[in-house]
Protein backbone atom coordinates (compact mmCIF):
# COMPACT_ATOMS: atom_id res chain seq x y z
CA UNK A 1 0.00 0.00 0.00
CA UNK A 2 2.92 2.52 0.85
CA UNK A 3 4.95 1.33 -3.15
CA UNK A 4 1.26 2.42 -4.36
CA UNK A 5 0.93 5.49 -2.39
CA UNK A 6 4.89 6.03 -3.36
CA UNK A 7 4.05 5.81 -6.85
CA UNK A 8 1.02 8.28 -6.67
CA UNK A 9 2.97 11.08 -5.52
CA UNK A 10 6.07 10.64 -7.65
CA UNK A 11 3.77 10.58 -10.82
CA UNK A 12 1.34 13.73 -9.26
CA UNK A 13 5.21 15.44 -8.94
CA UNK A 14 6.51 14.88 -12.19
CA UNK A 15 3.19 15.43 -14.33
CA UNK A 16 3.29 19.02 -12.40
CA UNK A 17 6.66 19.53 -13.30
CA UNK A 18 6.04 18.84 -16.71
CA UNK A 19 3.33 21.34 -17.02
CA UNK A 20 5.25 24.10 -15.06
CA UNK A 21 8.67 23.42 -16.99
CA UNK A 22 7.46 25.11 -19.91
CA UNK A 23 8.33 28.80 -20.99
CA UNK A 24 5.97 30.58 -22.30
CA UNK A 25 8.31 32.39 -24.73
CA UNK A 26 11.60 31.33 -26.18
CA UNK A 27 14.45 33.99 -27.90
CA UNK A 28 17.73 35.61 -28.18
CA UNK A 29 19.33 38.61 -26.69
CA UNK A 30 20.11 41.23 -29.02
CA UNK A 31 21.14 44.90 -29.12
CA UNK A 32 21.12 47.87 -30.78
CA UNK A 33 24.74 47.76 -32.75
CA UNK A 34 26.25 51.00 -34.40
CA UNK A 35 28.96 50.37 -36.87
CA UNK A 36 31.26 53.85 -36.85
CA UNK A 37 32.49 54.33 -40.08
CA UNK A 38 35.52 56.54 -41.09
CA UNK A 39 34.16 60.13 -42.40
CA UNK A 40 37.76 60.83 -44.60
CA UNK A 41 39.96 59.92 -46.38
CA UNK A 42 43.53 58.97 -44.73
CA UNK A 43 45.67 57.54 -42.66
CA UNK A 44 44.68 57.15 -38.99
CA UNK A 45 46.96 59.23 -36.90
CA UNK A 46 45.42 57.53 -33.83
CA UNK A 47 42.76 55.23 -32.11
CA UNK A 48 42.49 55.31 -28.82
CA UNK A 49 39.86 52.19 -27.96
CA UNK A 50 39.94 48.27 -27.68
CA UNK A 51 37.36 45.57 -27.85
CA UNK A 52 35.73 45.37 -24.23
CA UNK A 53 35.92 49.32 -23.56
CA UNK A 54 33.16 51.71 -22.68
CA UNK A 55 32.72 54.55 -24.18
CA UNK A 56 31.46 57.54 -23.27
CA UNK A 57 29.23 59.80 -26.08
CA UNK A 58 30.51 62.76 -27.57
CA UNK A 59 34.58 61.46 -27.11
CA UNK A 60 37.45 62.08 -29.53
CA UNK A 61 38.49 58.44 -29.85
CA UNK A 62 40.69 58.73 -33.24
CA UNK A 63 42.10 61.22 -35.54
CA UNK A 64 42.39 60.76 -39.41
CA UNK A 65 45.29 62.62 -40.70
CA UNK A 66 44.77 66.27 -42.16
CA UNK A 67 47.63 67.28 -42.70
CA UNK A 68 46.73 68.11 -46.83
CA UNK A 69 43.40 69.89 -45.66
CA UNK A 70 45.43 72.27 -43.26
CA UNK A 71 47.91 72.88 -46.12
CA UNK A 72 44.71 73.43 -48.87
CA UNK A 73 43.45 75.81 -45.94
CA UNK A 74 46.25 77.90 -45.29
CA UNK A 75 46.38 78.55 -49.33
CA UNK A 76 42.89 79.97 -49.45
CA UNK A 77 43.04 82.06 -46.23
CA UNK A 78 46.56 83.53 -48.44
CA UNK A 79 44.25 83.92 -51.62
CA UNK A 80 41.63 85.58 -49.01
CA UNK A 81 44.17 88.21 -48.26
CA UNK A 82 44.73 88.78 -51.56
CA UNK A 83 41.39 89.17 -52.96
CA UNK A 84 40.85 91.65 -49.50
CA UNK A 85 43.83 93.43 -50.84
CA UNK A 86 41.73 94.31 -53.91
CA UNK A 87 39.24 95.50 -51.93
CA UNK A 88 40.91 97.72 -50.00
CA UNK A 89 41.96 99.48 -52.75
CA UNK A 90 38.51 99.92 -54.45
CA UNK A 91 37.25 100.77 -51.05
CA UNK A 92 39.99 103.84 -50.86
CA UNK A 93 38.84 105.06 -54.23
CA UNK A 94 35.26 105.33 -52.83
CA UNK A 95 36.71 107.01 -49.78
CA UNK A 96 38.24 109.53 -52.10
CA UNK A 97 35.15 110.15 -54.31
CA UNK A 98 32.67 110.77 -51.18
CA UNK A 99 35.17 112.77 -50.00
CA UNK A 100 34.63 115.01 -53.02
CA UNK A 101 30.93 114.56 -53.25
CA UNK A 102 30.64 115.78 -49.68
CA UNK A 103 32.65 119.24 -50.90
CA UNK A 104 30.60 119.43 -54.38
CA UNK A 105 27.55 119.23 -52.33
CA UNK A 106 28.39 122.34 -50.17
CA UNK A 107 29.52 123.97 -53.30
CA UNK A 108 26.51 123.10 -54.81
CA UNK A 109 24.39 124.22 -51.81
CA UNK A 110 26.42 127.64 -51.52
CA UNK A 111 25.73 127.81 -55.33
CA UNK A 112 22.06 127.27 -55.25
CA UNK A 113 21.72 130.18 -52.21
CA UNK A 114 23.49 132.36 -54.65
CA UNK A 115 21.17 131.76 -57.13
CA UNK A 116 18.35 132.71 -54.89
CA UNK A 117 19.54 136.37 -53.73
CA UNK A 118 20.94 136.69 -57.80
CA UNK A 119 24.41 136.66 -56.73
CA UNK A 120 25.33 133.42 -59.49
CA UNK A 121 24.16 132.20 -62.79
CA UNK A 122 22.04 129.15 -63.95
CA UNK A 123 24.90 128.16 -65.63
CA UNK A 124 26.90 127.80 -62.21
CA UNK A 125 23.87 125.80 -60.81
CA UNK A 126 23.81 123.41 -63.57
CA UNK A 127 27.46 122.70 -63.66
CA UNK A 128 27.87 122.45 -60.15
CA UNK A 129 24.60 120.08 -60.63
CA UNK A 130 26.49 118.00 -63.25
CA UNK A 131 29.80 117.73 -61.14
CA UNK A 132 27.76 116.20 -58.28
CA UNK A 133 26.16 113.84 -60.78
CA UNK A 134 29.53 113.23 -62.43
CA UNK A 135 31.04 112.17 -58.26
CA UNK A 136 27.74 110.09 -57.96
CA UNK A 137 27.86 107.88 -61.14
CA UNK A 138 32.05 106.85 -60.30
CA UNK A 139 30.93 106.37 -57.29
CA UNK A 140 28.54 103.35 -58.39
CA UNK A 141 31.10 102.19 -61.23
CA UNK A 142 33.53 101.59 -58.39
CA UNK A 143 31.22 100.19 -56.33
CA UNK A 144 30.32 97.49 -59.20
CA UNK A 145 33.54 96.58 -59.50
CA UNK A 146 33.74 95.95 -55.79
CA UNK A 147 30.95 93.40 -56.16
CA UNK A 148 33.00 90.57 -57.86
CA UNK A 149 35.48 91.26 -55.35
CA UNK A 150 33.00 90.59 -52.00
CA UNK A 151 31.72 87.53 -54.12
CA UNK A 152 35.06 85.91 -54.74
CA UNK A 153 35.18 86.73 -51.29
CA UNK A 154 32.49 84.82 -50.15
CA UNK A 155 33.52 81.91 -52.43
CA UNK A 156 36.93 81.83 -50.62
CA UNK A 157 34.76 81.61 -47.26
CA UNK A 158 32.20 78.90 -48.45
CA UNK A 159 35.61 76.58 -49.52
CA UNK A 160 37.11 76.95 -46.02
CA UNK A 161 33.95 76.31 -44.54
CA UNK A 162 34.19 73.01 -46.40
CA UNK A 163 37.85 72.45 -45.07
CA UNK A 164 36.68 72.88 -41.73
CA UNK A 165 34.12 70.64 -41.96
CA UNK A 166 36.20 67.85 -43.72
CA UNK A 167 38.84 68.63 -40.43
CA UNK A 168 35.90 68.00 -37.71
CA UNK A 169 35.10 64.68 -39.85
CA UNK A 170 38.54 63.46 -39.57
CA UNK A 171 37.83 63.32 -35.84
CA UNK A 172 36.64 60.67 -34.76
CA UNK A 173 33.62 60.90 -32.38
CA UNK A 174 31.69 58.12 -30.55
CA UNK A 175 28.22 58.90 -30.47
CA UNK A 176 26.77 57.09 -27.89
CA UNK A 177 27.61 55.46 -25.01
CA UNK A 178 28.26 51.31 -25.22
CA UNK A 179 30.82 48.73 -25.38
CA UNK A 180 33.01 48.43 -28.07
CA UNK A 181 31.94 45.12 -29.61
CA UNK A 182 34.60 44.91 -32.86
CA UNK A 183 37.78 46.90 -33.45
CA UNK A 184 37.98 46.90 -37.60
CA UNK A 185 40.85 48.92 -37.62
CA UNK A 186 44.83 50.00 -36.48
CA UNK A 187 46.28 52.92 -36.37
CA UNK A 188 48.73 54.15 -39.29
CA UNK A 189 46.41 52.44 -41.45
CA UNK A 190 44.92 54.05 -44.25
CA UNK A 191 40.94 54.73 -44.25
CA UNK A 192 38.85 55.68 -46.85
CA UNK A 193 35.78 57.30 -46.48
CA UNK A 194 32.87 54.79 -45.33
CA UNK A 195 35.65 52.46 -44.25
CA UNK A 196 34.21 50.61 -40.55
CA UNK A 197 36.45 51.56 -37.92
CA UNK A 198 35.05 49.58 -34.99
CA UNK A 199 31.26 48.43 -33.90
CA UNK A 200 29.28 49.52 -30.70
CA UNK A 201 26.80 48.84 -28.77
CA UNK A 202 24.60 49.79 -25.41
CA UNK A 203 24.35 46.47 -23.43
CA UNK A 204 23.76 48.08 -19.84
CA UNK A 205 19.47 46.71 -20.62
CA UNK A 206 19.45 44.20 -23.09
CA UNK A 207 16.18 43.12 -25.47
CA UNK A 208 15.35 39.56 -25.55
CA UNK A 209 13.30 39.13 -28.61
CA UNK A 210 10.63 36.09 -28.03
CA UNK A 211 7.74 34.65 -29.58
CA UNK A 212 4.49 33.47 -28.27
CA UNK A 213 1.59 31.74 -29.12
CA UNK A 214 -2.05 33.61 -30.16
CA UNK A 215 -3.34 31.78 -26.82
CA UNK A 216 -0.80 34.16 -24.63
CA UNK A 217 -1.23 37.31 -26.10
CA UNK A 218 -4.36 38.03 -23.91
CA UNK A 219 -2.02 37.06 -20.85
CA UNK A 220 0.50 39.80 -21.73
CA UNK A 221 0.78 43.67 -22.27
CA UNK A 222 3.23 46.23 -22.58
CA UNK A 223 4.67 47.54 -19.50
CA UNK A 224 4.27 44.31 -17.61
CA UNK A 225 6.94 42.45 -15.79
CA UNK A 226 7.84 39.01 -16.40
CA UNK A 227 10.57 36.96 -15.51
CA UNK A 228 13.29 36.33 -17.59
CA UNK A 229 16.10 33.25 -17.43
CA UNK A 230 18.90 31.89 -18.76
CA UNK A 231 21.34 28.74 -18.57
CA UNK A 232 23.82 28.74 -15.77
CA UNK A 233 26.28 26.35 -14.19
CA UNK A 234 23.55 24.61 -11.61
CA UNK A 235 20.35 25.86 -12.33
CA UNK A 236 18.53 28.87 -14.47
CA UNK A 237 19.36 32.16 -13.69
CA UNK A 238 16.41 34.69 -13.14
CA UNK A 239 16.50 38.11 -13.96
CA UNK A 240 13.60 40.83 -13.99
CA UNK A 241 12.44 42.34 -17.10
CA UNK A 242 9.35 44.33 -18.67
CA UNK A 243 7.69 43.78 -21.68
CA UNK A 244 8.24 46.87 -24.06
CA UNK A 245 6.89 45.41 -27.65
CA UNK A 246 4.01 43.21 -28.94
CA UNK A 247 3.79 42.73 -32.80
CA UNK A 248 0.75 43.66 -34.42
CA UNK A 249 1.12 40.64 -36.71
CA UNK A 250 2.14 36.86 -36.56
CA UNK A 251 4.93 35.21 -38.16
CA UNK A 252 6.17 31.65 -38.66
CA UNK A 253 8.51 30.24 -35.51
CA UNK A 254 12.03 31.69 -36.57
CA UNK A 255 14.53 28.08 -36.50
CA UNK A 256 15.91 29.95 -33.08
CA UNK A 257 12.77 28.92 -30.87
CA UNK A 258 14.00 25.13 -30.71
CA UNK A 259 10.67 23.47 -29.24
CA UNK A 260 9.08 21.19 -30.84
CA UNK A 261 5.51 21.86 -30.19
CA UNK A 262 6.17 25.55 -31.85
CA UNK A 263 8.38 24.85 -34.58
CA UNK A 264 5.92 25.11 -36.86
CA UNK A 265 2.65 27.48 -35.43
CA UNK A 266 2.04 31.19 -35.95
CA UNK A 267 3.62 33.53 -33.25
CA UNK A 268 3.70 36.81 -32.08
CA UNK A 269 7.24 38.49 -31.60
CA UNK A 270 7.41 40.26 -27.89
CA UNK A 271 10.88 42.16 -27.05
CA UNK A 272 11.32 41.92 -22.98
CA UNK A 273 13.80 44.85 -21.93
CA UNK A 274 16.34 43.64 -18.78
CA UNK A 275 18.91 45.43 -17.08
CA UNK A 276 22.62 43.63 -17.93
CA UNK A 277 24.42 42.56 -14.86
CA UNK A 278 27.19 41.69 -17.11
CA UNK A 279 26.24 38.32 -17.77
CA UNK A 280 23.61 38.64 -20.79
CA UNK A 281 25.26 38.52 -23.84
CA UNK A 282 24.43 39.51 -27.67
CA UNK A 283 22.77 36.10 -28.76
CA UNK A 284 22.25 34.15 -25.93
CA UNK A 285 19.36 32.41 -25.73
CA UNK A 286 16.62 32.43 -22.70
CA UNK A 287 13.05 31.79 -21.84
CA UNK A 288 10.27 34.82 -20.59
CA UNK A 289 8.36 32.98 -17.54
CA UNK A 290 5.00 35.19 -16.98
CA UNK A 291 3.77 33.81 -13.85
Amino acid sequence: MKKIITLLILSSLISCNKNNDKADGYGNFEATEVTISAEANGKIEYLKLEEGDILEPKTQVGLIDTTQLYFNKQQLMASKSTVFSKSENVLSQIKVLQEQLKTAQIEKKRIQNMFAENAATKRQVDEIDGKVSVILEQIKSVQTQNSPIINEVKSIDVQIEKINDQIQKSKIINPIKGTVLVKYAEPNEVTAFGKPIYKIADISEMTLRVYVGETQLSQIRIGQNVTVKIDAEKEMKSCPGTISWIASSAEFTPKIVQTKEERVNLVYAVKVKVKNDGSLKIGMPAEMWIK
